[in-house]
């Protein structure tokens, strides 16, 4: 009786922590190549041709979101799908993007929802 008590606890505790990791937010930031992200440290893209260039040779895109953290997007469908044809019309562009996003390590990833060109003020 106890030790199912205790693996019903644990397990309960390891479903609240899974959802933990998981939240609904919006970003805004750019869309660029994932090793210009990483081995750069840009702001921004270098340019719209330049982030279709590496896209079209097969990086990945990300978004490099405000708060200068990294987004991977990535798909919640089984098994997964690459996300550069949507991304591919943003390249090099500031976006606003929202959707599940999951942190795992030190790394981030965003399942999307909606991504548009962010409005211009």
């Amino acid at each position: 009786m106890r030790t199912a008590l205790i693996v019903t606890a644990l397990m309960t505790f390891m479903v609240l922590a899974m959802n933990a990791a998981e939240q609904t937010a919006t970003l805004r930031g750019y869309v660029l190549d994932s090793a210009c992200a990483f081995t750069k440290t840009l702001d921004k893209p270098v340019s719209r041709a330049c982030a279709l260039a590496c896209a079209k040779g097969g990086s990945p895109l990300v978004i490099l979101a405000d708060d200068g953290n990294i987004y991977w997007p990535i798909s919640s469908a089984t098994p997964a799908v690459g996300q550069n044809p949507r991304l591919l019309k943003f390249a090099g562009e500031r976006v606003t993007a929202s959707g599940k996003i999951f942190q795992r390590g030190g790394s981030r990833a965003i399942v999307l929802e909606k991504i548009a060109p962010e409005a211009t003020k």
